[in-house]
C-alpha cells in the first residue's frame, strides 16, 4: 500500500509546543483543558459555540478523592498526566496515581479518549481505568461540567476571531453512562461520557456516537488522501514535516451540509476562529496539494468565492456570505486555485469567465496609477503595525500581471470567451511598471508610492513574490536574493517577514507580517519560489529551517517565531491551511512536479538534492505516478510501468513532449 492511512498522523503529546492542542472532526471541535488527563475545554460546533466550557473528570478510589486539575509542581497531588497521542480522528492521554492514604497504596493507571462528534455537535469523552493497588478497589467517576454561555451563532457571523455566543439559558448537556464499578486488582473500568451542544438526537450512548465519528472521520481522511503522495526520503525531519503539513490541511476542511460547499476549506477553524475561507490562504499557498485533497470540489469554491462577491470582502463565512474588506491578493488568489484545478481536474469555459471578470472588477475596486493600482491601506493589504509596504506596492501588483497570463492560458485551454493575447499585453505592461515605477536600484529593493508622493522602503517578505510573479530582471533578482542571509530575512528556525536589518519597520510584537517571524505559508513558499528559479541549494538552505515544526506541532499554527522554535503563545490561529505550503514545496520545488493545464505532467529534477527523495502513489489524471530522486538518478514510473530510469533532466511523464 502506498498511500498514507489515518494512523499514520499520530503524534507524540511530549513533543507538543503549543499552548492549546484540538481536535476536530469536521463537524465538531474541542480542546484539551492544559495539563489535564481527562479535561476537556472550549468547544465549537458550528452554529454552536461554548468558548468557556470546561469538563473536569474527579475519580474516586474507596473514597480517596482524586482530582485532575493539572496542577503543576509539588501541589500535583492528583491525577499525573504521563504522554499521549494526538489523532486526526481524536486526542488518547494517559496519566497515572500512585500514593499511599493512611498506609495503603492507591495505583491507578488512567487512559482517555477525547473524540470530536461528526453529525452531532460535541464530543465524548471515554475514560479508562485500570487497578494496580493490588486489591480490589470500588471505584466512582464524577464528572464536573462547567459550560458558560452555550448559543447558536449564525454561519455568517463566524469570522476570524472564535464566536461569543450572548448569555443564554441554554447549556451544553452532559450525557453519561453508569459512573461507579468495583474492579479487581489488574482489571479495567471503562465510562462513556459525552457533551452535546445542541440537545443532541435520539438513539445511541456517548461510546457508540464515539465509535461513529472516528469510523467516519476515517473514511473523510483516505478520501481527502487518496490522490496524495506518500514520501519516503533519508533526510532527517523531511517526512515529519511533510505529514504535519498535510495534517494542516487535513484539520481545516469541514464537512457540515450546511456550509456553503462540503468540504469547507476554512482558513483555521479549529480553535473556532477564522472559520471564514479566504480566497489568499484557500488558493495563494497551496493550490495544487489543496486541489489534491479536495478533488473536483475546488470548482465549488471556486464559484462559492465568486458568489460570495470577494470583489467587496476578503473571504466567505461557513455559510458563503462575505465578510472583511476588499482584500488585495483575492483576485491572483482565486486565478492561481482555478489554474491549479484545470491541472488536475479541468474547469469548466464560463466558470473562467466570470474569474477573469471578477478579477477585473476586484482590479477597478482600487485606483489605477498608471498601468498599477493604489491597493489602500494596511487593511487591505498585510495589516503591517507600521506605515510602509502600502498603496502602489509590487506586491500584489506583480501578481496581477501573474493572474492575467494565467487567466490567458486557461483561457486558450478552456476555450473561453475571454481574449487571450490583451490579458498577455497588460501582464506584460505591469510588470514593466513595477521594475520602472517602484524599484530602487541604488537600496536594490522595492519603493512603495503613496498617494501624497511619498516613497518608503519596507523590507518586506513580499517583495519575493513579486520575483516569483516574473516582475525582476536578472540584476533585480541578484539584489533582492543577497538579502536572504542570516541576520536579515534568515533566522535559524525560519524566515522573517520583515528583515531584522530593517530599523523602521521591524518588530517582535507582530510575528505575522511585522517580523521576527512570519505567517505559516510563508517560508516554505519562499524555497518553492527559489526551486522555480533554479536555486535548489538556496532553496533547501531555506526549506530546512522550518523543519523543526514537524517534530513539534501536530498541525502548524497561523504563525512562528524564526529566532527560537515556538508560537506566539495568544491571540492567534492555533492551525492555518496555508500549513499546506510545506508539502507544496516538496512536491513542486524539492521533487520538481509541474502540473500542466494541458493535462500534461513534467518533472524538473534540482540539480542537487539534500539527500534520496521517493513519492508513490500521486494520482493524476487517473493515472498513479512513482518518482524515485537522488544525486545523479531520477526514476519515474506510470501506472507501476518505469518509463525513465536515468540521469536526472526535464522530463514529461504524461502527455506529448512539446514540437
Amino acid at each position: 500500500m502506498t498511500g498514507y492511512q489515518i494512523g499514520d498522523f499520530d503524534f507524540d503529546l511530549r513533543r507538543g509546543v503549543a499552548e492549546t492542542l484540538w481536535t476536530t472532526s469536521g463537524w465538531s471541535t474541542a480542546a484539551l483543558a492544559p495539563g489535564t488527563v481527562c479535561g476537556v475545554g472550549a468547544c465549537y460546533a458550528p452554529p454552536y459555540a461554548a468558548p468557556l466550557a470546561r469538563l473536569a473528570v474527579v475519580l474516586e478510589a474507596d473514597g480517596t478523592r482524586i482530582t485532575d486539575t493539572g496542577a503543576p509542581g509539588m501541589h500535583g497531588t492528583g491525577l499525573l498526566p504521563a504522554g499521549g497521542t494526538w489523532r486526526l480522528d481524536g486526542i488518547e492521554r494517559r496519566g497515572t496515581y500512585h500514593r499511599r492514604h493512611e498506609g495503603r497504596l492507591v495505583s491507578l493507571l488512567v487512559r482517555s479518549e477525547l473524540t470530536p462528534l461528526h453529525g452531532r455537535a460535541g464530543y465524548a469523552l471515554r475514560v479508562v481505568v485500570r487497578n494496580r493497588s493490588g486489591r480490589a478497589l470500588t471505584l466512582r467517576l464524577l464528572p464536573e461540567l462547567t459550560a458558560g454561555p452555550v448559543g447558536e451563532v449564525p454561519l455568517g457571523q463566524w469570522g476570524w476571531m472564535p464566536p461569543e455566543p450572548a448569555a443564554a439559558p441554554d447549556q451544553a448537556s452532559l450525557v453519561h453512562e453508569p459512573s461507579s464499578a468495583a474492579i479487581e486488582p489488574g482489571d479495567e473500568a471503562t465510562f462513556d461520557l459525552a457533551v452535546l451542544l445542541d440537545g443532541g438526537g435520539p438513539g445511541g450512548s456517548p461510546g457508540e456516537w464515539a465509535g461513529e465519528s472516528r469510523a467516519l472521520i476515517g473514511r473523510r481522511t483516505a478520501g481527502a488522501l487518496e490522490r496524495i503522495p506518500r514520501l519516503t526520503t533519508d533526510v532527517p525531519g523531511l517526512d515529519a514535516y511533510y505529514r504535519r503539513s498535510l495534517a494542516s490541511g487535513l484539520v481545516c476542511l469541514w464537512d457540515n451540509p450546511a456550509f456553503a460547499t462540503v468540504p469547507f476549506p476554512a482558513t483555521s477553524g479549529i480553535d473556532g476562529g477564522a472559520l471564514c475561507a479566504y480566497a489568499w490562504d484557500t488558493g495563494g499557498y497551496a493550490p495544487h496539494t489543496l486541489a489534491l485533497l479536495l478533488g473536483c470540489g475546488v470548482a465549488d469554491v471556486l464559484e462559492a468565492m465568486i458568489k460570495g462577491d470577494l470583489t467587496d470582502h476578503y473571504a466567505i463565512a461557513p455559510d458563503g456570505s462575505g465578510t472583511g474588506v476588499a482584500y488585495a491578493y483575492s483576485g491572483w488568489s482565486l486565478v492561481t486555485l482555478a489554474h491549479a484545478a484545470a491541472c488536475h481536474d479541468g474547469i469548466a469555459p464560463d466558470l473562467v469567465a466570470r474569474l477573469h471578470e471578477t478579477e477585473e472588477q476586484l482590479a477597478l475596486r482600487f485606483p489605477a496609477v498608471g498601468e498599477l493600482r493604489d491597493y489602500g491601506a494596511q487593511e487591505n493589504l498585510l495589516e503591517m503595525r507600521s506605515t510602509g509596504w502600502e498603496h502602489v506596492v509590487a506586491s500584489p501588483n506583480a501578481e496581477r500581471a501573474w493572474s492575467l497570463e494565467l487567466l490567458a492560458e486557461l483561457t486558450e485551454e478552456c476555450d473561453a470567451p475571454v481574449p487571450a493575447a490583451p490579458l498577455r499585453a497588460q501582464a506584460e505592461r505591469i510588470r514593466g511598471a513595477v521594475a520602472h515605477d517602484l524599484w530602487d536600484a541604488e537600496a536594490g529593493w522595492f519603493r512603495s508610492r503613496y498617494p501624497d508622493g511619498h516613497t518608503e522602503l519596507a523590507y518586506s517578505v513580499q517583495a519575493y513574490d513579486a520575483l516569483r510573479a516574473g516582475a525582476c530582471t536578472p540584476s533585480m533578482a541578484t539584489a533582492l536574493l543577497a538579502h536572504l542571509r542570516d541576520g536579515a530575512f534568515l533566522g535559524p528556525y525560519g524566515v522573517s517577514s520583515v528583515s531584522a536589518e530593517d530599523p523602521l519597520h521591524y518588530e517582535l510584537g507582530d510575528v505575522d507580517w511585522s517580523g521576527g517571524g512570519a505567517y505559516t505559508g510563508e517560508t516554505p513558499q519562499l524555497a518553492l519560489t527559489l526551486w522555480e528559479r533554479d536555486e535548489p541549494r538556496l532553496a533547501w538552505d531555506v526549506l530546512r529551517r522550518v523543519l523543526w515544526m514537524g517534530g513539534h506541532f501536530p498541525y502548524f499554527p497561523q504563525d512562528h517565531y524564526c529566532d527560537r522554535p515556538a508560537a506566539p503563545p495568544r491571540g492567534r490561529r492555533a492551525n492555518v491551511i496555508a500549513g499546506l505550503t510545506g508539502a507544496e514545496a516538496v512536491l513542486l520545488g524539492l521533487a520538481g512536479i509541474r502540473p500542466r493545464v494541458d493535462g500534461a505532467l513534467d518533472v524538473m529534477p534540482p540539480a542537487w538534492l539534500p539527500g534520496v527523495l521517493e513519492l508513490h502513489g500521486l494520482h493524476y489524471r487517473g493515472h498513479e505516478i512513482d518518482l524515485k530522486l537522488s544525486a545523479g538518478h531520477c526514476e519515474a514510473s506510470v501506472d507501476g510501468r518505469v518509463i525513465h530510469s536515468g540521469a536526472p533532466a526535464p522530463l514529461r511523464i504524461l502527455g506529448e513532449p512539446d514540437e
